[in-house]
């Protein structure tokens, strides 16, 4: 029988397979395609099989290799419950977009090898990164999969994917600055690479809290949270959609999985400030990553801004805050709300990207103002889109909404068992929370409503058909895990608790019993996620079965007659638009906006990259005139010297040595 271990290294030895064989059939589109995605679906079942065991154990699984650099660094692999979860999500989000793309690829044919090969080589890194448990192998593969991850989103060799490319290379190597500077702290503590030595580390409180900055803000680059989200709502519409699910799904949680691998396996989380500070940036980026969403006319731009929006929910519950004070439920709650929402919005990002990549497949166009009427044209495609909103919205009994709700509840017991400057902080953040829910409701209120329902806005949306099955099959697949994850969350819940347990060293709360869900106490408050969906599913079949009756049979869903317009002859124009849907909100938050594109890094770095152009050109005349001339004539000079010397007569050599022996005797008189 095989280890974890064993299959994790057939996972990533089917990746690396996977990467090498599309490239060297990068000349044959279809064998590139076929293979890259058949040994990336191979792998992904490898890593889930692999992780799965894993979850539950008590006691990590450890490996230790010399390998090539064994002089200062040892190739160490600790699978301990959060590295399994972390490959759980991975490796099921690759299985299904590698099942994507066998179609969805033939769009980028005469390309297609070297994506697949970008491709296998960033999934691998990824889960390579998260059981690798050394400083420098951490890096490498960071940086591997920053590398690999850059040149997926410049595929296209446009303008705008370039740049947005520049951007996310800048900003990504930025925060790996921070992230070694942070490890370069610990190592100086440790007198070692190895993070089994990192966390034995008797840190002074100072410079503990200096480590935490750097990778909080290193990581959180990496994340996309505010303020350094600016690379992610440009560099995700770039890349290929299935190649955009994963880094909206998977990649930035690598940010997430750094600032608790930091802040609570290394550091411990000793410090209360630590978790305000991630409860704030959490609350701000989750508020405003929604608000830039809803002004977006480009679906795959919208949807990155919401991934902004859900690192936000995410940082919400990691936590630390009742690690510090000490408060095992609090904080089991927190991480269980964070990690299950971690788990649920790679599934139903994933989702809504692939959904979005299907309607590009046909479209060619990521505006929203020239989609419409889909729902009949791709039928599947929008049914499956539509399970990723109202998960996405927070709507029982889906899986969005069970990660918020324990989120909630985290919330709800810090306000009851804080401090007196805590139990200030946790309403507020209570409120943010629901400000944001129902922003999200209304911007895919707005999504769905534009996109697929009415009538086409273009001909191409006009002329649109279904994607193939590949696509719709994969689709598919995450809209039902979306639905079971929700329904069966009774299940789910104590498997992550386990997983926080781990990191708090604390006993487990009691979470579910049979099909209810508690925060660990049942006579607080609990919630039945079966008994919701029950509900929904036959509260409106019995108005529905009425009206029907009433109606005649399929008379009732026959279409009569045109839209109402208030008395006045319908017309196209008279249907809303992106745009027009959110004009109002646009103009209350009219202030955030300016602050958005005041601060926006793009423009910045431009401007920067203007300024330093203008400085070199200013400076360089100076330097050529003052410096590099006056040096090089003087070179010249010697040269000639010189030349002249070798070429000389040979009685100017004779001189010369008479005069330097003649100096060297009056020096040895004197």
């Amino acid at each position: 029988m095989m280890t974890p271990f064993a299959w994790l290294a057939l996972s990533l030895a089917l990746y690396l397979a996977g990467a090498l064989l599309s490239l060297c059939l990068a000349h044959n589109d279809d064998r590139a395609i076929k293979l890259s995605g058949v040994s990336a679906l191979l792998a992904g079942l490898a890593g889930v099989t692999a992780a799965l065991p894993v979850l539950t154990r008590a006691e990590p699984l450890l490996a230790s290799f010399d390998g090539p650099f064994v002089a200062f660094a040892r190739l160490t692999l600790r699978l301990d419950a959060l590295a399994a979860f972390m490959v759980l999500v991975i490796s099921l989000l690759a299985t299904i977009t590698a099942l994507y793309s066998l179609a969805y690829l033939q769009e980028y044919r005469g390309r297609a090898g070297a994506m697949g090969f970008y491709m296998n080589l960033f999934i691998a890194s990824m889960v390579a990164l998260v059981v690798t448990d050394n400083a420098f192998y951490f890096i490498i593969l960071f940086e591997v999969m920053s590398l690999s991850s850059y040149f997926l989103v410049i595929s296209d060799q446009d303008d705008e994917a370039i740049n947005a490319g520049l951007l996310y290379f800048l900003i990504a190597h930025a925060g790996s600055v921070l992230i070694m500077v942070a490890f370069f702290l610990l190592y100086r503590a440790s007198g070692s690479l190895d993070f089994a030595d990192f966390r034995q580390a008797k840190l002074p409180p100072l410079q503990a809290s200096v480590v935490f900055l750097l990778a909080f803000f290193g990581f959180g680059a990496k994340a996309g949270m505010l303020p350094l989200h600016g690379w992610l709502p440009r560099a995700h519409p770039a890349a290929p959609s299935h190649a955009s699910a994963l880094m909206s799904g998977v990649m930035v949680k690598i940010g997430i999985f750094g600032i608790i691998k930091v802040g609570i396996d290394l550091l411990g989380a000793t410090a209360t400030w630590w978790g305000v500070v991630v409860l704030a940036f959490g609350a701000v980026s989750s508020v405003l990553g929604v608000l830039y969403a809803l002004a977006e006319h480009d679906i795959k731009r919208l949807l990155a801004y919401h991934t902004v929006e859900n690192i936000g929910i995410i940082l919400m519950g990691v936590g630390m805050i009742g690690i510090a004070t000490h408060q095992p439920l609090l904080a089991a709650l927190g991480l269980l709300g964070g990690l299950y929402h971690l788990l649920n919005h790679a599934l139903f990002k994933g989702l809504l990207f692939l959904g979005a990549g299907a309607v590009i497949y046909r479209l060619h166009s990521k505006d929203m103002e020239k989609m419409g009427g889909l729902a009949r044209r791709m039928p599947y495609t929008a049914l499956a889109f539509l399970v990723g909103c109202m998960a996405i919205s927070a709507l029982p009994p889906l899986n969005g909404f069970v990660s918020e709700w324990f989120t909630y509840q985290s919330l709800f017991t810090l306000s009851h068992q804080g401090s007196f400057g805590l139990r200030l902080i946790a309403p507020i953040a209570i409120v943010m929370l629901a400000i944001t829910g129902a922003l999200a409701a209304m911007c895919f209120v707005k999504v769905y409503g534009i996109s697929f329902s009415g009538a086409p806005r273009s001909e191409k949306a006009d002329r649109a058909r279904e994607v193939p099955w590949p696509m719709t099959l994969a689709m598919g697949l995450l809209a039902l895990l979306c639905v079971a994850l929700g329904v069966g969350a009774s299940l789910v819940a104590p498997v992550i608790t386990q997983v926080a347990i781990s990191l708090t060293g604390e006993a487990a709360p009691v979470v579910a019993h049979g099909l209810t869900l508690f925060p660990g106490n049942p006579a607080q408050t609990s919630l039945s996620t079966p008994l919701i969906f029950i509900l929904l599913l036959a509260l409106p079949l019995l108005p529905l079965l009425l009206y029907v009756g009433a109606k005649g049979g399929r008379q009732a869903f026959r279409q009569r007659g045109t839209p109402w317009a208030c008395g006045y002859e319908y017309e196209g124009a008279m249907a809303a638009s992106a745009g027009s849907f959110t004009q109002p909100l646009r103009v209350l938050f009219a202030p955030l906006y300016r602050i958005r594109k005041t601060l926006a890094p793009g423009p910045m770095l431009q401007r920067t990259l203007e300024q330093t152009t203008r400085a070199a050109e200013n400076a360089e005349p100076l330097l050529d005139n003052r410096i590099v001339m006056p040096l090089a004539s003087a070179l010249q000079r010697v040269s000639r010297a010189m030349q002249w010397i070798q070429h000389g007569d040979f009685r100017l050599y004779c001189l010369y040595v008479v005069a330097a022996l003649v100096v060297l005797l009056l020096v040895t008189m004197a």
